[in-house]
């Protein structure tokens, strides 16, 4: 018995997803020809890939380790035949599938539209995008591209910088009417803060001053996992936000928030686009990412 390329897509994609049921939905087959695939792909290597216990499906050790060395060896077979098929002078339409993952603010209020644009430019591509502001792991779970607020955080992604976003001191003017203005990093402790849920408040309030970075003691009660739902909590007078500029800057112009403590200086984020190392790389890809540096070649669309 023989394997065969949908065998190992099968397979990656159940290690990814978690399930056979999420699997099936992703590629468009019934839970049974993905359980068909499986079976056939574990009698052909000789070894069990899955523990299946009361309708629940879990890696084996062997499991884990094939898929280490398949995905990447995947990447770059796939990659290698779309570069000969979009051919030397790029005449050739794009195809195949580009996945990507985006924190959700940015790619609401920003990305989507640059997005739209390289979709209907190239309609042979399928694309699967991801909003969420946790981290994800761009080669374990089948991404493509991400894009990332603030330094790669793995070292082993080849990254290309787009634009920088500032991070931001705010509160509306209710807020600051009643408790005051905050005239130094010593008075954030006096004052309630909303919280990030995917970094700890020593990570996020972080203020350069006398050339180096320093966290000054905060505290608060609201602690959130987006950048628009604080915001939002801001707005509505319920204490200081650390934002980055895309999110604050519409609610500053429109007045409903107000920058506090600009003198001081707070980090500059770059917005990066990250991938995982894959030689060569596939033209969807280096066509995306060249899309984006063009749309943000003109620094950043909020300010």
């Amino acid at each position: 018995m023989r394997y065969s390329l949908d065998d190992i897509e099968t397979f990656l994609t159940v290690m990814e997803l978690g399930t056979v049921t999420s699997a099936a939905a992703r590629l468009n087959l019934s839970k049974s020809v993905i359980s068909k695939r499986i079976s056939d792909f574990e009698a052909t290597v000789g070894a069990a890939l899955f523990r299946r216990n009361a309708g629940r499906i879990t890696p084996t050790e062997a499991g884990l380790r094939l898929a280490e060395r398949l995905r990447p060896a995947l990447g770059e077979l796939v990659a290698a035949t779309e570069s000969v098929a979009w051919g030397m002078d790029g005449a050739t339409p794009l195809r195949g599938t580009l996945a990507i993952a985006a924190p959700m603010s940015f790619g609401t209020m920003y990305l989507s539209p640059v997005l739209a644009r390289f979709a209907a430019a190239h309609p042979g591509l399928e694309m699967r995008i991801d909003y969420d502001d946790r981290a994800r792991d761009l080669s374990r779970e089948g991404f493509d591209l991400g894009i990332r607020i603030g330094d790669a955080r793995d070292g082993a992604l080849k990254a290309r910088k787009l634009c920088e976003a500032r991070q931001i001191v705010v509160a509306s003017p209710a807020y600051l009417a009643r408790h005051g203005t905050p005239e130094k990093l010593s008075d954030l402790r006096d004052h309630q803060v909303i919280s990030y849920s995917h970094l700890s408040d020593s990570a996020l309030w972080q203020f350069r001053q006398g050339g180096r970075m320093i966290s000054p003691q905060v505290a608060g009660r609201l602690m959130l996992n987006n950048g628009e739902a604080m915001r939002d909590m801001a707005v509505a007078g319920l204490g200081l936000a650390m934002l980055p500029s895309f999110i604050a800057a519409p609610a500053l112009r429109e007045g409903h928030l107000a920058e506090v403590l600009p003198e001081v200086e707070t980090r500059t984020l770059p917005v990066m686009a990250v991938w995982p190392p894959v030689a060569p790389v596939p033209a969807k890809l280096r066509v995306l990412i060249d899309h984006l540096a063009v749309a943000f070649s003109g620094g950043a669309p909020w300010q």
